[in-house]
């Protein structure tokens, strides 16, 4: 025998509120159940106002913060300045993911790493030192050493930079004399470099090496390129250095 809890009515139409045959709860608006509350759980059917800051569930299985009309299954909406979803444990926050106009950030909040898989198993992390590690055929996650700068010039005639990372400018002190500038300094002086010639102009041109009088600095590296068969410093057509710290 059905049962029925007696209607409660608001506004024009009215909105009933009854207990089917089975127990269930149902919201009716007109003839038409809108919020129906099983034991499966609370299924929406109809179009819902949006309220700021009100929680929408859609027949379609989305939920929305913030919206009536939340277009994934997770949908945060919020009317100005950034939106943010914090996670914690046991009261202590972890972690924080914010959104807004200028950017969108993901923060671990305590001293642990941000880690990143795939097929459920660690392919990156970023450590608690801000250190990026990765798993790129190393065979296991270790840390990655990045190029702070290269570059790749014209060392006859005028000095020209064909192309770049992290490099300003390259002084031309005289034949075959060449400082390399930093846009941004490395850390120290304590940095690895790689030089490689290649010559336009002939086979006895393509020695090169740090400049032995002037010692590696934070903010360049002195360079020097010699020909190979006479030693004599010479200007050579392409010239290719990458440092790394």
């Amino acid at each position: 025998m059905a049962s029925s809890i007696a209607a409660i009515t608001t506004g024009t139409g009215g909105i009933q509120q009854t207990a089917d045959a089975s127990g269930n709860l149902n919201l009716v608006s007109g003839t038409t159940t809108i919020v129906a509350m099983t034991s499966a759980g609370i299924a929406v059917t109809g179009t819902l106002t949006n309220t700021t800051g009100a929680t929408f569930a859609t027949s379609s299985g989305n939920v929305g913060i913030g919206t009536s009309s939340p277009s994934a299954v997770l949908h945060l909406n919020k009317a100005s300045g950034s939106a943010d979803m914090r996670l914690s444990v046991g009261g202590t926050l972890y972690a924080n993911i914010y959104a807004s106009s200028s950017d969108t950030s993901i923060f671990s909040v305590a001293a642990t790493p941000l880690l990143f898989g795939t097929n459920n198993t660690e392919r990156m992390r970023i450590d608690s030192s801000g250190n990026l590690l990765f798993n790129s055929g190393y065979g296991s996650v270790a840390t990655a050493y990045g190029c702070r700068a290269w570059v790749n010039f014209n060392g006859t005639g005028t000095v020209a930079i064909r192309a770049s990372g992290n490099v300003s400018s390259i002084t031309d002190n005289g034949t075959g004399d060449y400082t390399v500038n930093f846009t941004t300094a490395m850390p120290d002086a304590n940095y690895n470099f790689n030089l490689s010639t290649v010559s336009v102009g002939g086979p006895n041109k393509g020695a090169s090496y740090q400049h032995e009088t002037y010692p590696q600095a934070a903010g360049s590296c002195r360079l020097l390129t010699l020909s190979s068969s006479s030693g004599s410093a010479t200007d050579i057509s392409v010239i290719c250095a990458t440092f790394f710290r």
